[in-house]
């Protein structure tokens, strides 16, 4: 299987100006990437404000997709994954009634502050959220000089990951303040399948290459939809 990887590579680094953020920026699509952890004994609390939030925030104008996920342990962990038509929407969305009036009530239940992290898109795909879907969402950051090549890694991973029985999605997401860490969501139509991906021998193969060019732990966490 080591051939998918190293051929992709060895093409796609040839054009590597093209993964840049700077070239990425072609296509205005905003991403934001949240990341939320309140305290325990808060976990419904938190869930409210937050759908909440989305449900006001789909009725905006810009909006693409909005979507929220807990964690599935430990308890109080949440996500929120947005999608915005360009930056300009994104950001009145930050600067609007439904924003300042969640994070006014999340404050005071909060472990940690509030993570956000800009993004754009790496590789993305048409996206499906089934009832009863897997999640998970893994941030992957890479010592700096190996930005570029993880940029084509996961691009070509993604490609066959999406191929994989089961698969409803598998985007790649690059943050645009530390452009060496990107942010990777899989959905799978039930856990068989997930597990199955888990266990596919392409998967430990780039498990193994990505592994190589770590900066930080390779933090994959499951999720569920709200």
């Amino acid at each position: 299987m080591r051939p998918f990887i190293h051929l992709a590579l060895a093409a796609a680094m040839m054009s590597v100006a093209t993964t840049s953020p700077a070239g990425a920026q072609e296509d205005p699509t905003a991403y934001m990437v949240t990341y939320l952890e309140v305290v325990p004994t808060a976990k419904n609390q938190g869930a409210t404000i937050i759908k909440a939030l989305a449900e006001a925030s789909r009725k905006e104008a810009g909006v693409t997709r909005f979507e929220v996920f807990e964690r599935t342990a430990p308890a109080g962990q949440f996500l929120i994954l947005e999608v915005w038509k360009d930056k300009p929407a994104m950001e009145a969305h930050g600067n609007g009634a439904a924003a300042k009036d969640y994070r006014a009530k999340m404050q005071p239940i909060l472990l940690a502050p509030i993570d956000d992290r800009t993004s754009i898109a790496t590789s993305v795909a048409p996206a499906t959220l089934a009832p009863g879907a897997v999640i998970a969402a893994t941030h992957v950051d890479v010592a700096p000089p190996n930005r570029d090549k993880t940029v084509v890694l996961l691009k070509a991973f993604a490609d066959t990951v999406r191929k994989s029985p089961g698969n409803a999605r598998y985007d790649v997401l690059q943050q645009t303040a530390r452009t060496n860490h990107f942010t990777v969501v899989e959905v799978w139509k039930d856990q068989a399948a997930a597990d199955g991906h888990e266990l596919a021998a392409h998967t430990k193969e780039y498990r193994k290459d990505v592994g190589a060019m770590l900066g930080a732990l390779y933090d994959q966490r499951w999720y569920k939809a709200m």
